[in-house]
């Protein structure tokens, strides 16, 4: 087994990806035990189906390491193709390719996907069937939530998987590479042939730089300061809490502009902006809307607005939903980019990182031989929303207006 994880690794085919410490850590310690089993976990990865997401889940890398500890894994035809994944290199790593996406879903005990499903994709899932994927609860429907708990699906939210230290593993990491992204766009609208002021995000000698304020100091909003500033420019800081804004200047290891947020403090620095930036989260609930129009309408013109937390709702009441293909809109002279899965501008960073979280926690399910690993996993279990025909998460049961059972009661009753 050992020279097996080398292979996958370190061996000529597999060197351009990653495979993070943890989850080799995860294959080691389990490999021998999982061999006693004799429940086969098999594994289904269907490509996206919509044309804005250009990620995979599971890279080749850890789907050779998950095949290693005896799953069966099914990958849909170029299912990893926008992300630099091609059907051999899963062929390779001992993943069978389908050319039939309802196949994947029929043979798999386990759905892995970037976007949850839509509704043609639901109609393939099947009783007792575990989902993991993103729920974008900004666009979530009462009607997609009721027909997964009549299918009785097990379905796992990258939101809300929380690790044993509070930490959102999943969502940090895609925060991270969205606050980075944010800069880089940032950078390219100010342009004249984008329609913006004609700046460079950091000026030159003998012109004052460009002036961003980023509203949330968490992950998405420390990254992005983080480039802006390494750009050379001025960054104010926005957060409601005063020890998240302490520490994010800890982070950066210098002092600049922080304020909590108060209506007179955001529209001070909205107004005197060229760039702001949306990166509030909520774990759980929706994005509040921060900025109103008012504030927008009083920005100068070919002044940009980027709103990071569109998919959980948007944090600008001017903000509404864009895509790849037409990613910015213009309203009171201020342009906008409100693409929802922003990460998947980089899908081959995007894939590699999430897989790396993910391939850790299926190796926990196979290890355990499928959902017993409740009684075994914190994070795994903080991560699912519908279980045994019932909504297990509070937030969303309180969004919706519907009833909740709790996870750990459900399961100890086997309801």
């Amino acid at each position: 087994m050992q020279q097996n994880l080398e292979s996958a690794s370190e061996g000529s085919h597999f060197q351009k990806y990653s495979i993070s410490p943890s989850l080799l850590q995860v294959t080691q310690e389990s490999a021998v035990q999982v061999k006693k089993e004799k429940k086969i976990i098999r594994i289904g990865i269907p490509r996206e189906s919509s044309s804005q997401e250009r990620r995979v889940p599971l890279t080749p890398a850890v789907v050779d390491v998950l095949v290693n500890n005896g799953a069966e894994v099914f990958v849909e035809h170029d299912a990893g193709l926008d992300a630099g994944f091609s059907d051999r290199d899963y062929s390779e790593a001992g993943a069978f390719i389908t050319y039939s996406k309802p196949e994947v879903f029929e043979k798999a005990d386990i759905i892995v996907k970037i976007e949850r499903p839509n509704y043609q994709e639901i109609e393939y899932l099947r009783n007792r069937q575990i989902l993991i994927s993103a729920l974008h609860l900004g666009s979530l429907t009462s009607e997609f939530l009721k027909t997964i708990i009549q299918k009785n699906i097990t379905a796992i939210g990258y939101e809300f998987l929380r690790g044993e230290d509070g930490s959102i593993p999943i969502m940090q990491m895609m925060s991270e590479i969205a606050g980075i992204n944010a800069i880089h766009i940032a950078a390219e609208l100010l342009t004249a042939n984008k329609g913006g002021k004609g700046m460079l995000l950091g000026g030159v000698t003998g012109v004052p730089p460009s002036v961003v304020t980023i509203i949330g100091a968490g992950t998405v909003g420390l990254n992005a300061a983080r480039s802006a500033l390494a750009l050379g420019a001025t960054v104010k800081v926005i957060d409601e809490e005063v020890y998240k804004l302490r520490r994010l200047e800890e982070k950066l290891g210098t002092k600049i502009y922080t304020a909590v947020t108060l209506p007179q403090f955001i529209e001070e620095a909205v107004t005197s902006s060229d760039v702001i930036i949306g990166a509030i989260y909520k774990p759980g609930h929706r994005t509040p809307c921060l900025v109103s129009e008012n504030m927008i309408s009083k920005m100068k013109e070919g002044s940009i607005a980027i709103d990071i937390a569109i998919d959980q709702g948007g944090c600008f009441e001017t903000s509404k939903p864009t895509t790849h293909e037409n990613p910015i809109f213009v309203k009171h002279g201020v342009i906008h980019y409100c693409v929802p899965n922003i990460a998947s501008r980089v899908p081959y960073t995007g894939s590699v990182a999430l897989s790396n979280i993910l391939g850790s926690i299926i190796l926990k399910i196979i290890h355990y031989g499928g959902i017993g690993v409740l009684q075994n996993s914190t994070t795994i279990k903080n991560g699912i929303y519908t279980h045994h025909k019932h909504i297990t998460n509070r937030y969303l049961a309180r969004i919706f207006g519907m009833d909740y059972i709790d996870i750990n009661l459900l399961h100890a009753s086997n309801l």
